[in-house]
């Protein structure tokens, strides 16, 4: 192998490994600036997108009120109904992401966390005055080359959202974007 076959494949490394980087630093970075009190802010979603050869991901980060009006366990039956509907949307992956059609991506799995909605998790004395829903959702594109755009759906499904915080890392550049309602097309870098 030449010397530079071999500078090549190291530089190809090299940029999978920052890209894989870049998927396990985002969340960190998330929680680091929600102790410090800047992520949380009703009416706002945090998305981070990362391609990484045919892999598509996108974290959510958003704040409880902004999906379902309220922060706390479900108390009435009214929120119970509201939890039961938004897990529902959050599980519906093509009303929420829609990725370029000429890309072919599949939805492989989707991850919903909010511990606060979680009946397992001990009651606290004093519940937190925020509390937050993560998920991931995660796609295999059989032309990732061509993903250019993603159609969210965010703003239909849950009209409290006002603002999505969009923070892309893929093959070619980063990017940061936002979007707000009523746009509804993420362009890729």
């Amino acid at each position: 192998m030449s010397s530079l076959q071999v500078e090549m494949r190291s530089m190809k490394l090299l940029k999978k490994s920052l890209r894989c980087l870049i998927l396990f630093i985002a969340p960190v970075a998330s929680t680091l600036v929600h102790a410090h009190g800047n992520a949380h802010v009703h009416g706002l979603i945090r998305l981070n997108v990362a391609i990484d050869a045919k892999n598509l991901t996108v974290q959510i980060e958003a704040p409880l009120d902004s999906l379902l009006g309220f922060e706390h366990r479900p108390r009435t039956a009214a929120q119970h109904q509201a939890v039961e509907t938004m897990l529902k949307q959050m599980n519906n992956v093509s009303a929420l992401i829609q990725p370029a059609k000429a890309a072919a991506c599949q939805s492989t799995t989707v991850s919903v966390e909010a511990p606060v909605l979680q009946s397992s998790q001990p009651a606290a004395s004093k519940e937190a005055d925020h509390a937050d829903l993560s998920a991931r959702f995660d796609f295999v594109c059989e032309h990732p080359d061509k993903l250019a755009v993603i159609a969210l759906g965010f703003f239909d499904a849950f009209k409290r959202v006002q603002k999505i915080d969009v923070q892309v890392a893929g093959p070619k550049s980063q990017s940061k974007q936002t979007l707000k309602r009523p746009s509804k097309t993420l362009k890729l870098p």
